[in-house]
């Protein structure tokens, strides 16, 4: 009989969520923790290890990865009852806020040339 895969904490969740979240801006903080939540979800590649992970996403972007593959990842052939329902679900609770956490608008930082700032500061 196999071990039941247990939910994943809250505390998990969040360790989970914050790192690879993280590594999205810079996959150099992906630690062992995000490592073995994301290589394990649909769609990524298999690498040798995390080093072999961060190596590919080094000029590949893990966060249109994420977003690409959120279809994948969300766990929807486990139903109520069915055994590891609960630790299936709790990993497409932290894939979504991983997706809600990148996916949000963030505005872009605007860049004035000199002679636009010398411009501006004329008329206030």
């Amino acid at each position: 009989m196999n071990k039941p895969l247990t939910p994943l904490t809250i505390r998990k969740q969040q360790l989970i969520v914050n790192n690879i979240v993280l590594a999205c801006d810079d996959i150099r903080v992906l630690n062992p923790t995000g490592y073995q939540f994301i290589y394990l979800c649909g769609g990524f590649i298999a690498h040798f290890n995390r080093g072999g992970f961060i190596d590919h996403y080094t000029g590949n972007s893990l966060k249109d990865d994420i977003i690409r593959f959120k279809a994948l990842n969300q766990w929807d052939n486990f139903h109520p009852g069915e055994e590891h329902y609960e630790y299936y679900m709790s990993k497409k609770e932290v894939y979504n806020k991983i997706i809600a956490r990148i996916s949000v608008d963030k505005p872009e930082r605007v860049r004035y040339t000199t002679s636009e700032v010398e411009t501006h500061a004329t008329f206030i």
